[in-house]
């Protein structure tokens, strides 16, 4: 897929997943900007949330192709974001996920059909057999989403995370591609 290819359509509404565009900073600042979006995303991810933050990821984002990173979108506007961190060495075939979406969309869906659709993109664009997630345990929601979109949960990893302040569980998942599909 490249930047002008076509939209992944989602089947919620008139949702659908497409590159990033610079035109995009203004709506990336809204609903990035948000210490609820920004609680269950690692450190890394600005709080708040400013214009150079949105232009430098989507610099970052628009500089790859095929993308790895995908702009959840409705007709007029991005809502949120979906990609993969790609992983390196004998870990090269796996990829973690993420996503976010502004709390404005939450509980419609949206996330599990993006999530969802995301994932078949990947395994379809990138050479990929593991796909997979870390869940904080106050999130309950993601991890509802990763099992309606087909991750299986594998496993809890005893307080490894600090958020604010506070030390908690975090819950992996992944989806493996068939054994099938996964030549060696």
């Amino acid at each position: 897929m490249t930047t002008d290819a076509a939209v992944l359509e989602l089947g919620v509404g008139d949702y659908r997943l497409r590159p990033l565009v610079w035109d995009d900073v203004e709506a990336l600042v809204r609903h990035a900007d948000n210490p609820n979006v920004a609680a269950n995303l690692r450190d890394a991810f600005p709080s708040p949330y400013r214009r150079e933050d949105a232009e430098n990821w989507i610099a970052a984002a628009t500089a790859v192709d095929p993308p790895f990173v995908l702009a959840i979108a409705d007709a007029s506007e991005l809502v949120g974001i979906v990609g993969l961190v790609l992983q390196t060495d004998v870990f090269r075939r796996s990829a973690e996920i993420g996503y976010w979406l502004g709390e404005s969309r939450w509980g419609r869906g949206i996330a599990t059909a993006a999530t969802r659709r995301f994932t078949e993109y990947a395994f379809d664009t990138f050479d990929l057999v593991r796909i997979y997630a870390g869940v904080y345990e106050s999130n309950p929601a993601s991890a509802r989403v990763l099992e309606k979109a087909g991750y299986t949960c594998e496993g809890r990893l005893r307080r490894s995370v600090t958020k604010r302040g506070r030390t908690v569980d975090e819950f992996l998942y992944a989806r493996v591609l068939a054994e099938d599909r996964a030549e060696d």
